[in-house]
């Protein structure tokens, strides 16, 4: 059993309620649920803090998530809350495949394929190497998830949810491949976290929609194809 757990708030420092900014004329959080949407799982939760689940709720019923609204600061407890308040954590082999609200261009294969990967090797956590910033998740085995969240007490990793799994190999099972060539640009920027971020996504998404069918507007090739159709890649100097 799959569940995807998307983390979101408004009081980003950088980029205030961003996770509202308009995306192709929607809230740009709703742009990352809609690419989350083709990921398979059992369940779909938007979580955020309570001060925040008035603004969050309908969106989150209008993409299909569940909205749960916990700590503000506590972002490992708020997901050890949610698994307790969804009865996840009786379901063997569940797993939670672990977003955030700031990256509308997540691919929606990658997430499936490291999900399926981590899943077949028993891993506590999972991620894949290599990808562009901002097109990744992570994917974690509740048990594991609940047994950090037990053990971690710096407020770190309290805020960041995984760091305490992969910075603790040893007490872990982690699976952290190198992502497959067609997904793999680490120098790639798709985030939203600056001014700046936002102006490139606003013209990535308009490239996507012009040039990609819906089904395709959520998957690596494309989105990386698009990006570099707006920002090529700088030439080699000749030697």
């Amino acid at each position: 059993m799959t569940v995807i757990i998307l983390q979101a708030r408004l009081d980003s420092s950088r980029l205030p309620r961003k996770a509202l900014l308009p995306l192709g004329g929607e809230p740009l959080v709703l742009r990352v649920m809609e690419a989350l949407a083709r990921v398979p799982a059992a369940l779909r939760i938007l979580a955020c803090p309570e001060d925040s689940a008035s603004t969050f709720r309908e969106l989150a019923v209008s993409a299909g998530f569940q909205l749960f609204a916990g700590s503000k600061y506590d972002v490992l407890g708020r997901f050890r809350a949610a698994i307790r308040h969804f009865g996840l954590e009786g379901e063997g082999g569940c797993r939670i495949i672990r977003a955030t609200g700031d990256n509308p261009f997540v691919f929606c294969d990658a997430a499936e394929t490291i999900n399926v990967e981590a899943a077949s090797l028993g891993a506590d956590y999972a991620g894949f190497a290599g990808l562009p910033y901002g097109a990744g998740v992570e994917s974690l085995a509740v048990s594991a998830l609940l047994r950090a969240e037990r053990e971690a007490k710096t407020p770190y990793h309290r805020e960041h949810v995984c760091p305490y799994l992969y910075e603790n190999g040893h007490s872990f099972a982690l699976h952290r491949p190198l992502a497959p060539a067609k997904w793999r640009c680490p120098s790639m920027r798709l985030t939203v976290d600056t001014d700046a971020d936002y102006e490139n996504a606003k013209l990535l998404y308009r490239d996507l929609l012009r040039g990609a069918l819906p089904e395709e507007r959520v998957l690596g090739e494309v989105i990386s194809g698009a990006y570099n159709r707006i920002f090529p890649p700088p030439r080699a100097a000749p030697i």
